[in-house]
């Protein structure tokens, strides 16, 4: 008998941590082939975190990288990273504007993220983020936008930090719903296909909504882990597996942000 089925055999002992780990070079995180980025280490740093992993060296590459950071939303997932990893960056957290109307940054989704990062949401950004959910209870990234499940579950996240409860929650969660596909994954947009993102998102979100997520979404994300540890975006691709995988370590956690 050859080596190959125990080699396939240790392969498949590779832990979904253990391969975002190997992906990083004191603390940055990057794809195969590629180069060091922030947002990336962030994410890697918030999966890692939310399965009770480490991630030696990564504060202080994020710290390193700040003066780069060019929209609200990198501030927010950054800062929300930093403090998952000890520190909460009260000079970082500062870059986060609040408008009259209540919306932070420039969008819907920065705003979400705004209210994660923060950890609190004022009374007017709860009220601006309230109204744009739309009559068949969704959220979108912009104003005006098509809702889609992606940020409809990072609504969720943001209206559970804000103590919201009931009518809109229920609703939001309805909409969500509609996006899991007979493969059990869900779906960004209606038509599109289950993919492992889509899926991991829509079960914070409905974590963070107190609902328990549906054992058929767990089953698709388990469909595409790989031998190496990491997560095929969907059946048909794998790409970007350091961003996909880390997204997915939370929700096999069952946690929604912060």
């Amino acid at each position: 008998m050859g080596l190959a089925p125990f080699v396939a055999a240790a392969m498949l002992a590779v832990s979904p941590v253990s391969f975002v780990q190997s992906h990083a070079t004191n603390g940055a995180f990057a794809e195969s082939g590629g180069t060091p980025d922030a947002i990336l280490t962030a994410w890697a740093a918030l999966g890692l975190r939310a399965a009770g992993a480490g991630a030696p060296g990564s504060l202080d590459y994020l710290h390193a990288q700040e003066a780069s950071l060019s929209s609200s939303n990198d501030v927010a997932i950054v800062a929300l990273a930093e403090e998952a990893l000890g520190d909460r960056n009260a000079a970082l957290l500062g870059r986060l504007k609040v408008k009259p109307s209540g919306q932070i940054g420039e969008s819907l989704n920065s705003t979400y993220w705004g209210v994660l990062a923060l950890g609190r949401s004022s009374a007017a950004t709860t009220r601006f983020i309230l109204r744009q959910q739309t009559k068949a209870g969704g959220f979108a990234w912009y104003l005006h936008g098509q809702p889609e499940s992606n940020d409809t579950a990072a609504a969720l996240e943001a209206l559970h930090v804000a103590g919201v409860r009931g009518a809109p929650i229920a609703r939001a969660v309805r909409f969500l719903r509609t996006f899991q596909n007979k493969d059990g994954g869900f779906e960004l947009t209606h038509g599109r296909g289950s993919d492992a993102q889509s899926t991991a998102w829509a079960i914070q979100g409905l974590v963070a909504a107190g609902v328990a997520p549906p054992h058929r979404a767990f089953t698709y994300l388990a469909r595409l882990r790989r031998p190496d540890g990491s997560f095929r975006y969907s059946a048909k691709y794998a790409t970007t597996p350091v961003w996909v995988t880390s997204q997915v370590l939370a929700a096999l956690a069952r946690k929604a942000f912060p």
